[in-house]
């Protein structure tokens, strides 16, 4: 079994951190949260004093982390976890960041003869509970098909997407299609509501027609036709607006710097900007409907 250091075990590496004890694996683990590292000592974890001691003893660290500020803040300078690890520790950074950034950190890791790859995950809190994410890995190959055994532990699909970054690439472009396609779920939904349609009844007929998509079957925004969706539980967050927001922005600024035309993906991110000042932003994404009826 292997020696792991993980930084960042909140609401999603919290799980996976977890998945990775259950499977026998020896983890160290950080946080900012006192009680999110418990949760993990109590597992028979152990608990690390801060990100770089987690990356010290190990032969792999795994990071999930807000953004990127913090990915650089952890991984580079004198003080951090590239500094601190032993030679030939492997680096999986799961966090969802800038394509800049995950590059510079790569770049950073192989200076110092480390393996890293970038592999942000799909699949909300109860993938990670699960063990079922879906990983999009952007790294060399060796650095792939080193970390796949790790990943398998806490998810179903591992998809190497080719150089380092692309996984971050992979992410926000997967994340607009979900952003456009739960607002025009949304927006039919509202629009049937008013023209009397019967909530089940148009979903029966878009699920299997040339409007399904998952956030029509899997995650459908009204309660009744899908009962594993949050909207039937008040829009408990399994994905936050915010968190939407967040890969919405990076997914402009991404066409941005790189000259493409993303004209639904700006309007989403417009849209799920006016949800989350709304006091939206700690509901699950899907709850956009209530603005979209409401306005």
């Amino acid at each position: 079994m292997a020696k792991i250091g993980f930084i960042g075990v909140g609401n999603m590496g919290g799980p996976m951190a977890l998945n990775l004890l259950n499977a026998g694996h020896n983890v160290k683990v950080f946080d900012l949260s006192e009680a999110a590292v418990k949760t993990c000592v109590d597992a028979g974890g152990e608990a690390a004093a801060s990100a770089s001691d987690a990356a010290k003893g190990v032969n792999i660290v795994v990071s999930m982390l807000p953004k990127g500020d913090h990915v650089r803040g952890v991984y580079l300078g004198d003080d951090g976890a590239l500094a601190a690890a032993d030679e030939g520790t492997l680096f999986i950074d799961c966090s969802t960041i800038d394509v800049a950034t995950a590059r510079e950190v790569a770049e950073a890791a192989a200076a110092r003869g480390m393996m890293m790859v970038d592999a942000p995950v799909s699949g909300g809190v109860g993938g990670a509970a699960a063990g079922t994410l879906t990983f999009m890995v952007g790294g060399p190959a060796g650095a792939f098909e080193a970390a796949k055994p790790v990943l398998e532990v806490m998810g179903a699909n591992i998809v190497h997407t080719g150089a380092s970054g692309n996984g971050q690439a992979a992410k926000i472009c997967n994340n607009m299609i979900l952003g456009i396609s739960m607002i025009a779920v949304s927006e039919a939904f509202v629009l049937g509501e008013k023209l009397g349609l019967d909530h089940q009844t148009l979903f029966d007929i878009a699920s299997t027609a040339s409007g399904q998509c998952w956030s029509l079957t899997t995650y459908c925004p009204v309660p009744g036709p899908v009962p594993t969706s949050p909207a039937n539980n008040d829009y408990k967050p399994g994905f936050t607006a915010q968190n939407m927001l967040k890969d919405l922005n990076l997914s402009q600024e991404a066409a941005k710097g790189y000259d493409a035309n993303t004209a639904l993906g700006a309007a989403a991110m417009a849209l799920y900007e006016k949800y989350a000042a709304s006091d939206g932003s700690e509901m699950d994404f899907s709850g956009i409907i209530n603005m979209i009826r409401e306005s």
